[in-house]
Order: C-alpha cells, then structure tokens, then sequence
C-alpha cells in the first residue's frame, strides 16, 4: 500500500546488521514504511547531535529487503539537518541511561514540527517499570528502592518476589527470591556495585508459568497479544532469553488494563506500547523500544506495521 503523503523517515537505532528481520519491530516497520512509498535513512544514537542550533545526525539512506542474510542496503554516510526529516523512530534498546536521556532531550528541541516516536519527552519522563506506578491497583505490590532493609521488609510482607534493575531490558538481571532465599543481600550488594540506581521489586505471580502475556497498543488502542512462556526451568518469559511466542486473545480483563491506561498513553503522544500482564496484573508499560509486531502479524494474520503507520500518517497529513 502506498500512501497519501511521502514522508521521509528516520530511524535512530542499534546497528541493523545484527538484527534478527523475523523479529526484530524496527526492521517491520521499515519495511511497512518503504512499502508505503516512503524513503529511509538511519543513523545510530552515537551519531546524533546538537550542532549550533541544528539537530543533526550522520547517517546513511536505507533500503530493506526481507533477505536473511542480506537484508539492507545503505548509501554513503552524510549528515543530515532532524528538522528536515518528517518522522523520526526512538527505537534504540535500553537500558535507559543518561545516553539514552541525552537523545530524547536533543530530539525534543525539533519535535513535534519532525514528529519523534514515541514522543521523547514523555519517553523521558515515562521509562516502562516507573509509568505502571500512575495505576496501583492494576499492578502486583510494588516497591521502587535502593535500600536493602526497604526491599527485605517489602519481601517480609509478600513472600516470594521477583528482583530487576530500575532501567534494565530483555529479562537481564531479573531475579527470582524466595521468601527464605539467603541471597538477597548479595544480589543487592552486586547490583550497588554496578551503578546508584534504585531497584524494583515486586510480589512473585505465579501465573507467570502460564505466561507473560504482551498486548500491542497503538495510539492508546488495544491491537492484539502474544503470549510468552517461560522456557523449562526458568521464571523469565522475554523472547530475549529463550521465552516461546503462543498465539492468545485479549481477556475482559486485559481490555480493561488497556481502557484504564489507553487515553494516558494516546494523550501522551506514545503511538506504539507494549504492555506486559501476567494473570490479571500489569507489570510493566513499554514505551521505549517495544517488540512483539511480527508475531503478533504471524499469529493474528493482521498488518500490525501498517496501523501504526496510519496513526502516524494522520499526524503528517
């Protein structure tokens, strides 16, 4: 489908030689993107910057094909002014650290005239395991702390619980802790080590076995879910580390998380989300770089890409 308006499109991502073009979102909405008339250029977070009062990023113009092994074509490298580009994806992965703060504050001097998505402010200002906290009793109890003696009285309280960093992606540091695991002062003693940031824990669901579902929204709209099961012997369910894909339907229950939250995340220019509900509770709100679209296409047989593009395309025109 082409459509009404050329645009031209930028992507500000992790190198695309390494993506995996039958999972990765980004390389799916590329392709969507080219496939309705519009032209590419790419650059990674490393390249963009603030020069003199321009926005600015070297770059390179991208071509996709659905090729393993062969999947882009790219021009010669070249700088190019943000503010000449019509829409511009925030899709590099975490973790959310002051790098990544850095380019949602360059790109919030040339949005919205360029459109950035999602919007980068509000990226900023909503990272995934902070923005569950506006909606309380969607979630399982919750404690966001860097104190030791905070996360064993919050253990204390709700038994086994599950330990991640703040900021991290992809199942990385995610611990599961019983109520008598012995290891919980090591774990924070390791991740105090590593930087200053707090930690999240929050009550073990058990449903987690029958898995972590992912629910797509696009512009505050539910658009469908996957299911992803942890493998044998582990509590993770991310895709990143082993969890399986499985088609599901949307509960009553998951339609009334996206109804609560839907109108927060459309008022607040957030077009593609990613939630994450394990049984009836929300655990976490995705808006920096969500994954789930190609198979959620394959599963559902539905163009996913393609509604995210019109939502786009309808602030363009």
């Amino acid at each position: 489908m082409t459509s009404k308006k050329h645009l031209t499109v930028a992507f500000q991502m992790d190198p695309i030689g390494a993506i995996d073009i039958n999972g990765d979102s980004s390389f799916r909405l590329a392709e969507e993107a080219q496939a309705r008339g519009h032209t590419l250029f790419y650059y990674t977070p490393d390249q963009l910057s603030y020069q003199e009062g321009h926005v600015m990023a070297r770059g390179q113009d991208l071509i996709v094909r659905r090729e393993v092994g062969n999947h882009f074509d790219v021009g010669d490298m070249r700088e190019q002014d943000l503010a000449d580009i019509d829409v511009i994806w925030l899709r590099q992965d975490p973790p959310f650290d002051m790098g990544y703060i850095t380019t949602t504050h360059i790109l919030d001097r040339i949005h919205p005239n360029t459109l950035v998505v999602n919007n980068p402010f509000w990226v900023r200002n909503y990272p995934e395991k902070l923005l569950v906290l506006d909606f309380p009793d969607l979630t399982p109890p919750t404690a966001v702390a860097r104190d030791l003696a905070t996360l064993k009285a919050f253990r204390a309280r709700h038994g086994d619980v599950i330990l991640k960093p703040l900021y991290g992606n992809g199942g990385a540091g995610v611990f599961k802790l019983t109520r008598t695991d012995s290891n919980l002062a090591s774990l924070h003693e390791m991740f105090m080590g590593l930087n200053r940031e707090p930690l999240i824990m929050q009550k073990f669901l058990p449903d987690v076995s029958a898995g972590d579902k992912r629910i797509i929204l696009v512009n505050g709209d539910a658009v469908g879910a996957i299911n992803r099961v942890p493998a044998k012997g582990e509590t993770r369910s991310n895709m990143h580390v082993g969890g399986r894909p499985e088609p599901i339907g949307l509960t009553k229950r998951d339609r009334e998380i996206c109804a609560r939250i839907g109108p927060l995340l459309r008022e607040k220019g957030q077009i593609f989300v990613g939630i994450d509900v394990i049984g009836d509770y929300l655990t976490e709100i995705n808006v920096t770089s969500p994954t789930g679209i190609q198979e959620l296409e394959r599963f559902d047989n539905v163009n996913i890409a393609a509604k995210i593009w019109e939502a786009i395309e309808a602030k363009r025109q």
